[in-house]
């Protein structure tokens, strides 16, 4: 009987297991996220920032124990893969509650880590009033921020998909939002004749766009983020959220000493193997 160990829940992990499980019904899978939710409508999320999406329940579509009764798979959640040994084929995990640790070992590993958005080095960006949206625990902390803090403005550092998901949903909830955006247009990948929509559309709801114009440095003022721009304008919010990017968690892969690319991906052949 193989066992399989799978690093990292959510759309790669929990599927990959799951399709496993029909493939075999004998192999021992073990699935460890370092998280507390192995399975979520990371789409969704934006939409219950902005109240679309009313029930916090209805962003939680499998519960480690759901996938332990119907794919007999061994989830452990708050459990984080820290180190991979390839020559005696085991990990080193880590319960993220008490930082105790144990070993396990596999017949085959999959690594399907994710990736984490981008924090760059600007002056001021560790202001707790700036933001990023990835996972369910930060849909929670946006919603009580701006609930708590009495929110009335925001600033959105990036216009792709997740950039202009934020800004329809914080205007959604009435707050007055700005995208500042580098490129001249948002959403790169369309062209900028179509793009050209979208700016209508988004000053048509009443967004301010400011493109071709990166940020220089951000000052937290208290109650405020004072967002100095490349240019020299200057854009104040009560809040701001970053969707500039994500670069991928791949250090265990590279510390085991597996390729990586340039910007830290981890190389696979047409097989999705890595060059282990």
């Amino acid at each position: 009987m193989s066992k399989v160990l799978i690093v990292g829940g959510v759309a790669g992990g929990a599927s990959c297991a799951a399709r496993l499980r029909r493939l075999d019904e004998n192999a021992e899978i073990i699935l460890f996220e370092r998280g507390e939710y192995i399975s979520y409508a990371n789409c969704g999320l934006p939409y219950h920032v902005g109240d679309v999406i009313k029930s916090r329940d209805a962003l939680l579509l499998q519960t480690p124990a759901a996938m332990r009764a119907k794919f007999n798979i061994d989830v452990r959640i708050k459990n984080e893969v820290v180190s991979i040994d390839r020559e005696n084929k085991a990990v080193t995990v880590k319960h993220t509650d008490t930082g105790e640790t144990y070993t396990e070992n596999y017949d085959t590993l999959v690594i399907s880590t994710g990736s984490a958005p981008l924090r760059p080095p600007i002056q001021g960006i560790d202001s707790p009033r700036i933001q990023t949206l990835w996972t369910v625990p930060d849909t929670d902390r946006i919603r009580q921020f701006v609930k708590e803090r009495g929110v009335k403005s925001a600033a959105v550092i990036g216009g792709g998909f997740i950039g202009l998901e934020m800004a329809e949903n914080l205007r959604h909830i009435g707050l007055s939002v700005s995208i500042i955006e580098m490129l001249d247009q948002v959403m790169a990948p369309l062209d900028f004749e179509l793009a050209q929509l979208l700016h209508e559309n988004l000053i048509q709801n009443g967004v301010e766009l400011h493109l071709g114009d990166g940020v220089s440095a951000f000052n937290d003022t208290g109650d405020k983020v004072d967002i100095t721009l490349k240019s020299g304008t200057t854009v104040s919010a009560d809040l701001v959220i970053l969707a500039i990017g994500v670069r991928p968690n791949s250090e265990i892969a590279k510390t085991a000493g597996l390729e990586v690319n340039a910007r830290g991906g981890i190389v696979v052949d047409d097989y999705l193997k890595t060059s282990d």
